[in-house]
């Protein structure tokens, strides 16, 4: 009786989690369908954002939502899978707690915390130490140029790579603990030195397990909103010049929703939210299409 209380209770809360994705893709179409109705397919491939000339499209807020999300992940990923390393590999067992713990309170920072230093510290930064030096070296490519605010979407990205690397962190650290200590030792003793033993018997096996953790971190990214609308410029503009003003579909919704009428402006807005729901969905399905193509190969290698 109590198997099949547990069994019909787990069963109850799949089908209510499914209940509440299908109710919110309902509620944010039905809300979007004035825009969706004006503009069509054009409203996703149109870069044009005017409230005054009642012109929307959501293709800037895309662009600026992958681009801040592939700075974020470029910077985040190789720090957060280092970090795991030392903490589980590397690091003397005197230290690893300490650290560890400092990363997790990295992730109980509220946003608006993190906006407002990269406001007063870390634009600033990029504005004299990163920017023009990068600007300088690089004149012969358009990425690195732009006006020399310290406010665009590298900083965006680089405030969004220190917000996600915890979370990726600690699921790593998790990952390569479930990784039995035997395969290590088993490395070792064929021969192989240190980093051939951590590549071959611990990052190999975890490789779709941390791409599993990267695609939670890719989600915070793409969804993050207060951080992102105070120090991206806030700008509906498609550029190459990855320190130039723009912004994303976060936060273009943060910034004119309330002000919003309720009219043609809200009910594009609303289609922005439908976009960033859908866009997530897309890219955390290919990344899981990966991770199982991945351990579907390693099945097959292993037999």
């Amino acid at each position: 009786m109590s198997d099949l209380l547990f069994f019909n209770g787990l069963r109850t809360l799949a089908l209510l989690q499914i209940f509440v994705f299908l109710t919110i893709l309902i509620f944010l179409f039905y809300f979007s369908r004035q825009a969706l109705a004006e503009f069509g397919w054009g409203f996703f491939f149109n870069s044009k954002w005017s409230p005054n000339q009642q012109q929307f499209g959501a293709l800037a807020f895309v662009y600026g939502t992958l681009v801040t999300s592939a700075i974020a992940l470029l910077i985040s990923v190789p720090i957060s899978i280092g970090s795991a390393l030392f903490l589980t590999e590397i690091g003397p067992a005197w230290l690893r707690k300490p650290v560890q713990i400092l990363i997790e309170l990295l992730a109980a920072i509220p946003s608006v915390v993190y906006g407002l230093w990269a406001i007063f510290e870390l634009a600033p930064f990029v504005r004299s130490s990163i920017q023009g030096p990068l600007a300088a070296a690089t004149s012969f490519v358009p990425f690195f140029q732009g006006p020399p605010s310290g406010i665009g979407l590298f900083t965006a990205g680089l405030v969004l790579a220190i917000m996600i690397t915890p979370t990726i962190t600690s699921l790593t650290v998790e990952i390569f603990k479930s990784v039995p200590r035997l395969f290590h030792e088993g490395a070792l003793a064929l021969g192989a030195t240190t980093w051939e033993a951590i590549r071959i018997a611990v990052v190999s096996p975890s490789a779709s397990g941390i791409l599993s953790a990267v695609v939670l971190g890719l989600g915070r990214a793409m969804g993050e909103t207060m951080a992102v609308t105070m120090i991206i410029g806030n700008r509906a503009d498609i550029s190459a010049h990855l320190f130039s003003p723009a912004a994303t579909m976060s936060s273009v919704i943060a910034n004119e929703y309330a002000e919003a009428d309720a009219g043609l402006h809200l009910s594009s807005l609303t289609a922005v939210g439908l976009t960033l729901l859908l866009v997530s969905l897309v890219v955390n399905s290919i990344s899981r299409l990966i991770v199982w193509r991945y351990r579907s190969f390693l099945k097959g290698v292993t037999k």
